[in-house]
């Protein structure tokens, strides 16, 4: 329970929601990347627009995790 910092998560939980919405545009995007990438994989640009929806969709973890460690207990 040394880690539980409920402060922290609490008013990480409004950026968190927003960070989520881009996580599902970052899914539509990496879902469209993925198939351009399979339908020409000619088109370098599509695995740098997959990389970039796989860093959105990991996103409300980051915020959540960032706004705990910045709250001491």
């Amino acid at each position: 329970m040394a880690d539980c910092r409920p402060l922290g998560f609490l008013i990480g939980l409004p950026f968190a929601f927003l960070a989520l919405i881009l996580a599902l545009v970052g899914a539509v995007i990496w879902v469209l990347g993925t198939v351009l990438s399979c339908l020409c994989p000619c088109c370098i640009c599509c695995t740098g627009l997959a990389n970039l929806a796989v860093a959105l969709i990991k996103l409300p973890v980051r915020v959540i995790r960032w706004f705990t460690q910045q709250i001491p207990c």
